[in-house]
């Protein structure tokens, strides 16, 4: 079995946010960790054929001093390297080193297209200095003549945010960011959910009104030249739907034997959408790759144990409330 293509590599679980659509909103079940440079070089050292390195999880990434050393060093590897981040800390320094270092993409969560719907959903009164922050970081790519980082705005698609979207593309064309991207809200199963992640903001394009909104920001998207895209590059409002429309849809999700999700602490998990769709967090963790070695979770029982029940009508049950078409 050929080891991951791509890795998750948590770089710290700590983050400066407690956004309702985050697990982090419940209480972290981890404690707060981040990993060193030489760790990440020793992570990515574990996978020879791995191709890009993400660089987040449940955290944020400013938040680790060693980033741009990181960076540097997964570059000089020949990865492709990206992450999620608020953008809170962004400074017009640290731009600069994310320029110079070479990262390839950077990826806002935003969720918002105002002051109000960002401090509802983010907890936060920083709207604008956020979008400040990516606007130089946008100027100093340009003024560097580097076509890189490719800069994305993401939003959550929930009934509070789902008409932010046109107003996000025409900010997004105003400051220079060249897509905008529409996730699906997950949200656990087994239990309540938390903050805004609960069944009832689910949005669904069963309902005209998102129907409209979506359409609506397609046509908007492509006149001022912003790519407008949702999970998996699937077409719009499918990309919202839930999964019961197919039998067993998790069994064309490719994850459980292309990506491989570590922590800050080192535990491997099946992916970064897992530790949204369960509360039994323990039951996640397939090892620990300082201790077992990430060759040895990937090829080892607990594994394929895990990949056996992917396939079958009774999957894991970080499965049974995830979408189908995920973006990597």
């Amino acid at each position: 079995m050929t080891l991951p293509k791509r890795l998750y590599v948590e770089v710290t679980n700590r983050c400066n946010l407690r956004c309702r659509t985050c697990v982090q909103y419940r209480g972290m079940p981890e404690a707060p960790g981040d990993l060193s440079r030489d760790e990440v070089m020793w992570i990515a050292d574990q996978a020879p054929g791995v191709k890009s390195i993400v660089l987040h999880g449940i955290g944020e990434p400013l938040l680790n001093e060693e980033l741009p050393q990181i960076i540097r060093g997964l570059k000089d590897r020949g990865l492709y390297v990206l992450f999620n981040s608020n953008a809170l800390l962004l400074t017009p320094a640290l731009s600069q080193e994310l320029v110079s270092c070479g990262l390839d993409e950077f990826r806002a969560s935003l969720d918002a297209a105002k002051e109000s719907t960002y401090a509802a959903i983010r907890g936060s009164d920083k709207f604008s200095r956020v979008i400040e922050n990516l606007a130089t970081l946008i100027r100093m790519r340009k003024e560097s003549s580097r076509p890189n980082p490719h800069v994305s705005a993401w939003m959550v698609g929930t009934k509070d945010t789902v008409d932010d979207l046109p107003g996000l593309i025409l900010l997004a064309s105003r400051i220079g960011i060249d897509e905008v991207y529409l996730q699906r809200l997950v949200y656990p199963l087994d239990g309540p959910g938390y903050g805004a992640a609960e069944s009832d903001k689910v949005i669904s394009n069963s309902r005209k009104e998102v129907r409209e909104i979506i359409a609506w920001s397609a046509s908007l998207s492509r006149r001022v030249n912003v790519r407008l895209t949702a999970s998996g590059e699937a077409v719009l409002p499918g990309s919202l739907c839930g999964n019961s429309l197919e039998q067993a849809p998790w069994r064309r999700c490719r994850r459980p034997w292309e990506v491989a999700y570590i922590t800050a602490w080192g535990n491997l998990l099946p992916c970064c959408i897992s530790p949204f769709s369960i509360r039994e967090y323990d039951s996640l963790i397939l090892g620990n790759v300082f201790e077992q070695g990430l060759e040895n979770i990937w090829t080892g029982e607990k594994y394929l144990e895990f990949r056996r029940r992917h396939r079958s009508l009774n999957p894991p049950e970080c499965c049974l409330g995830c979408g189908v078409e995920w973006s990597l």
